[in-house]
């Protein structure tokens, strides 16, 4: 009896040890897609100087939506519900069908705001979909953000 209950115990303990390897693994494959997106974002902003940010939505037909959707279908990053940050002055906007969020900043400097200068940050979000470890602890508190440079933005 001895022998068999300690079969048992090994046997559990390679099966936790494999799912916690599997749940890393997993982890970390999202967080490079969420963090290769932020950079694939940044860039195409800093290469448009935010042209097309006011359209960013799942319809977007301009050249810097294009060139977003096209990089987040290419890596395979989706996630079903991106939670939209908080209002802290910025201008939000989120495409909801990928699961990004780019808001436009005013530069203020000295308690004055710097009219036509501004920057982005973006936020994408780590897709773990797991239900039952959502339902319990809400796991969606995995975010990765940056910001672009600041730029001046020239009103036409």
């Amino acid at each position: 009896m001895r022998d068999a209950f300690g079969g048992i115990v090994n046997i559990a303990i390679v099966v936790v040890f494999l799912v916690l390897v599997s749940g890393y693994l997993a982890f970390n494959v999202n967080y490079t897609k969420a963090f290769r997106l932020k950079n694939e974002i940044i860039s195409a902003l800093e290469e448009y100087e935010g042209s097309g940010f006011e359209s960013i939505s799942s319809g977007c037909q301009r050249p810097l939506c294009n060139k977003i959707n096209t990089y987040a279908k290419q890596i395979g990053y989706n996630v079903s519900k991106i939670n939209r940050p908080n209002n802290d002055g910025a201008v939000w906007n989120c495409d909801d069908s990928i699961g990004y969020c780019v808001g436009k900043y005013s530069v203020v400097s000295d308690g004055i705001e710097n009219k036509g200068r501004v920057y982005y940050r973006v936020i994408t979000q780590i897709n773990i979909n797991i239900p039952i470890i959502n339902n319990i602890m809400g796991l969606r508190i995995f975010q990765v953000s940056g910001s672009t440079k600041t730029m001046t933005i020239t009103e036409d």
